[in-house]
């Protein structure tokens, strides 16, 4: 069994890894995503929800909608934020799993089996 992308040789692998991987480093930034895999909200109730001003909200969720991580919907004057796919659930949670594990010091996983959750395909 291999991942889904193992197919790929190394030559079609992109030189930089998307914007989103850098934004992952805010802990805002996680928390409002977190919501936002909950289910859809508004920037008032994102930001009761992760204890910052709507302002910085806002300024937060314009980063992750250029990152491709966020959307928004509009109805009427208001704009509900939701996660733009379910990468981005899988993306938040690899990098929350490997958080936790380099946090306290648990060994890697085996090679063939880098994480218990992952879709895996076989050959």
């Amino acid at each position: 069994m291999v991942h889904r992308w193992a197919w790929r040789s190394p030559g079609s692998v992109p030189a930089r890894p998307r914007p989103g991987f850098r934004l992952l480093a805010d802990p805002t930034r996680i928390k409002i995503l977190w919501a936002l895999l909950q289910g859809e909200s508004s920037v008032a109730c994102l930001a009761e929800l992760v204890g910052a001003a709507p302002t910085a909200v806002s300024q937060h969720l314009a980063k992750l909608r250029l990152a491709g991580l966020a959307k928004g919907r509009r109805e009427g004057t208001f704009v509900y934020y939701s996660a733009a796919d379910v990468h981005v659930r899988r993306l938040l949670d690899e990098a929350l799993f490997h958080a936790d594990h380099a946090d306290r010091g648990l060994p890697d996983h085996p090679a063939e089996d880098p994480h218990p959750d992952h879709t895996r395909v076989s050959h």
